[in-house]
């Protein structure tokens, strides 16, 4: 009889430190993993600028990698540009850093497709893209951030980009 009685006496003094162990533990920031959407414009012709959205998946704090995505629009010249980008981000403020001045080397390709005949698999004609870009990311509390940035690079000239993200 004694044994049984021992047991829930034994669970309301353990179950306490145990509880009170845990709530010690370090909750993981977030911010390891991002999404990202974009509106933006790049120099492709001489002529002027394509415009359109694009979407970057990335890991990392500090020192980031990630797939970048774009589709944009030329209506002078009636073509389109499906933009396939690698990435890799450094934030100037540090390892643990996940705001503020960032450096971004990209490469890849970019497909081009008439828009009269539409999108066609395989492309009309694509090319390796390679550049860099420079933006900032400002933080809108724990998870949600924007971010501006411009890049260089080729087969077009220059571009910039206003995303806003969620970091998970």
């Amino acid at each position: 009889m004694r044994v049984k009685a021992v047991f829930p006496v034994f669970f309301l003094i353990i179950f306490p430190v145990f509880a009170e162990n845990n709530l010690e533990q370090e909750i993981p920031e977030k911010g390891e993993i991002w999404l990202c959407p974009s509106a933006e414009t790049a120099m492709y012709n001489r002529m002027g600028s394509s415009y359109g959205g694009g979407l970057t998946v990335a890991y990392g704090k500090g020192a980031s990698i990630g797939l970048k995505t774009s589709y944009l629009l030329d209506n002078e010249e009636h073509i389109d540009v499906l933009e396939l980008n690698f990435f890799f981000r450094l934030f100037f403020q540090g390892a643990e850093a996940s705001s503020g001045p960032f450096i971004q080397i990209l490469g890849g390709s970019a497909v081009f497709f008439r828009r009269e005949n539409g999108l066609s698999i395989p492309a009309q004609w694509g090319i390796l893209s390679a550049g860099a870009a420079f933006g900032w990311r400002f933080l809108l509390g724990d998870m949600f951030f924007i971010e501006p940035y411009v890049r260089a690079g080729y087969p077009y000239l220059a571009g910039a980009a206003f995303a806003a993200g969620m970091r998970f």
